[in-house]
C-alpha cells in the first residue's frame, strides 16, 4: 500500500513538473507572439505615457537657486470670475517663406491705368518655385600662343580637377556622393536621373566616378579619425550590421559590421567597417584610448585589453527598451520601472532647455537623479528574487541589474550623456541606406561608405550643408597642402570657403 501511495506522488510530481513546463513555454510563447505582432503592427516609438503623471515629474524644479531638495508648499483654494469674449474665427497663417533664398521680382501692373491714377501701395504674394537640376558641359578653351623669336609655345596650365584626365566635375561627383549616402539613392536610379536629363552613363562610368571620388578623402578621413581620438577621454560607441558581397562566399553575402565612435564634446563622428563583431576590433579600435566608452550591455567591451584604462559606461535607453517590451508579460512592475526612467529623462531634458554648464548638471544630477536610482536599484534587488528568470520581465531586471554600476555612472560627470541615443540617431542613415542599395559591392567599398558616412554625420552634427562641403572640398584637394588638410574637416570648414 504505501509503495503505491508513494508511486502516487512521485505520478504527480512528474505531472506537475511537465503542467509548469508547459506554462513556462505558453507564457514564452504568448510573449513572442506579442512582440511579433508589435513589430508588424504595433507602433514603432517607444515613448511611455504612465497612466497617471508622476507627482515627482509634475513638481520637478530642478534649477531653483536654494540647495535644499525639499521645499515647503503651501497650497491655497482660489475662485475667480473669468469673462470670456470670443473671437472671430480666423483662417490659419501661412508660414512666411525663408529671407535667405533668392528673389526674382515679377511686377503685373492692373489694367486700365491712366495718367489719373496714383500709386498708394502694393499688394505682395510670394510663391515658392524651383528651377529643375540640370546636366551641363564646362568647355575649358586654353589658346595656345608662340613666340616667333624663340618659338616656344604657351598655354595656360588646366584648372586643378578632382579625377586627372576625368570628365566628370566636383559638382557632379558631389552630387553623387550626397545622393547615394544623404538621399539615399543606388547608383542605378541615379543612372536613371542622368538618362532623364539627356545623358547616359553606364554602370562602369559611375561607379569608377564614385571609386576615384571617395579615394581622394582617404587622407583627410585619416585626420578626421585622429581628431576623434586626441584628448578624448569621453567617446561612445555602437555597431550595426551591413551586407557586403565577398567573392570568397559565392552565391551568398558577407555578413560585416559598422562601428561608429562619437565623441560627444566635440561633435564628431567616425564609422569603422570591419568584417567581424569580436572583442578583437574594439580592442584594436581604442588600444590607446584612456577615459570613459560609453557602450550598450554587448558583452565584447567588458575586460578591453588595451594599452590604456577605459572604464565603461552604460546606455540607460537599453535597459529600458527591456522594460517597454516587457508591458505585455507583467505591465505593473514594467510601468514603475518605465516612470522611474522618465523622472530621470525629465532631469535630463530640463538641463539641455536651460543650457546649464557641465559642473551645474552634475551637481543636480546628484541631488535629484541619485535618489531615483538608488531606490530602483533597490526596487530591482527585490523583485529579481520573485519574477521568473526567463521570462520578459525577467530578462529585464536582470539585465539591468548587472549594468546597474555603469548605468549610474552618468552622474558622476556633467558633460556624460545618460544614454547611446545620439549615437543610435547617427546610425540611421545606414540603416536607410541598407534598405534601397541593400548591400555594399567588397570589403572595400563597405570601408568607403564608413568613410563617406563618418564625413556627412559630422556636417549634420555641425549644421554644414553637405554638399556645399563636398563641392568645396573636391574643388580644392587636389592642390590642398597637406599639412593643412585638417581645414577641409567638416568642424573646421565654413561656407565662406565657397569660390
Amino acid at each position: 500500500m504505501l509503495k503505491e501511495e508513494e508511486q502516487g506522488v512521485e505520478y504527480i510530481t512528474v505531472k506537475k513538473t511537465e503542467c509548469d513546463k508547459l506554462l513556462f513555454e505558453h507564457e514564452s510563447l504568448k510573449q513572442q507572439l506579442a512582440e511579433l505582432k508589435r513589430l508588424i503592427f504595433g507602433q514603432k516609438t517607444e515613448r511611455f505615457k504612465p497612466q497617471e503623471e508622476s507627482s515627482t515629474i509634475k513638481q520637478l524644479s530642478l534649477f531653483d537657486l536654494t540647495d535644499s531638495a525639499e521645499e515647503q508648499v503651501e497650497t491655497k483654494e482660489i475662485t475667480y470670475t473669468k469673462t470670456i469674449t470670443k473671437k472671430p474665427k480666423q483662417l490659419p497663417k501661412r508660414k512666411a517663406l525663408p529671407p535667405h533664398l533668392p528673389r526674382e521680382e515679377e511686377i503685373i501692373e492692373p489694367k486700365g491705368i491712366t495718367p489719373k491714377h496714383k500709386k498708394i501701395g502694393e499688394e505682395i504674394t510670394e510663391v515658392l518655385e524651383m528651377i529643375p537640376s540640370k546636366l551641363y558641359v564646362r568647355k575649358i578653351v586654353r589658346p595656345k600662343y608662340i613666340n616667333i623669336e624663340t618659338e616656344n609655345i604657351i598655354v595656360a596650365d588646366l584648372p586643378s580637377l578632382p579625377i586627372p584626365k576625368g570628365n566628370a566635375g566636383a559638382s557632379v561627383l558631389a552630387q553623387i556622393n550626397v545622393s547615394k549616402f544623404v538621399d539615399h539613392l543606388p547608383l542605378y536610379r541615379q543612372m536613371q536621373i542622368f538618362k532623364r536629363f539627356g545623358y547616359n552613363v553606364s554602370k562602369s562610368t559611375i561607379g569608377g566616378w564614385f571609386s576615384q571620388s571617395t579615394s581622394l578623402l582617404t587622407t583627410l578621413y585619416k585626420k578626421l579619425e585622429e581628431s576623434i581620438f586626441l584628448n578624448a577621454d569621453y567617446l561612445q560607441i555602437d555597431e550595426s550590421p551591413i551586407k557586403v558581397q565577398d567573392i570568397e562566399k559565392k552565391g551568398s553575402l558577407h555578413q560585416g559590421y559598422m562601428w561608429v565612435i562619437r565623441n560627444p564634446i566635440k561633435g564628431l563622428v567616425l564609422f569603422k567597417y570591419n568584417k567581424g563583431r569580436s572583442r578583437s576590433v574594439p580592442e584594436s579600435i581604442f588600444k590607446n584610448f584612456n577615459g570613459t566608452l560609453q557602450t550598450d550591455g554587448y558583452k565584447v567591451y567588458q575586460g578591453l585589453k588595451t594599452k590604456g584604462k577605459i572604464s565603461l559606461l552604460g546606455c540607460m535607453a537599453h535597459a529600458r527598451r527591456y522594460f517597454d517590451k516587457a508591458k505585455d508579460n507583467d505591465y505593473k512592475r514594467a510601468e514603475h520601472v518605465l516612470t522611474e526612467m522618465q523622472k530621470l529623462y525629465t532631469i535630463e531634458r530640463k538641463a539641455r532647455e536651460h543650457k546649464i554648464s557641465a559642473d551645474t548638471r552634475k551637481r543636480y544630477r546628484n541631488l535629484y537623479a541619485l535618489p531615483i536610482l538608488n531606490e530602483l536599484e533597490q526596487w530591482l534587488k527585490e523583485n529579481q528574487v520573485i519574477v521568473k528568470p526567463k521570462s520578459s520581465i525577467g530578462k529585464a531586471i536582470n539585465y539591468t541589474i548587472n549594468l546597474y554600476p555603469n548605468l549610474k555612472r552618468y552622474i558622476e560627470d556633467g558633460r556624460y550623456e545618460i544614454d547611446n541615443n545620439m549615437i543610435e540617431n547617427t546610425i540611421r542613415p545606414l540603416a536607410l541606406g541598407r534598405k534601397n542599395y541593400l548591400f555594399a559591392g567588397s570589403h572595400d567599398a563597405a570601408q568607403a561608405y564608413a568613410m563617406m558616412y563618418s564625413f556627412f554625420a559630422t556636417c549634420k552634427i555641425n549644421n554644414i550643408n553637405q554638399y556645399d562641403w563636398l563641392f568645396d572640398v573636391f574643388s580644392k584637394i587636389q592642390n590642398h597642402k597637406i599639412n593643412k588638410l585638417s581645414q577641409l574637416l567638416p568642424q573646421n570648414w565654413n561656407n565662406t570657403q565657397i569660390k
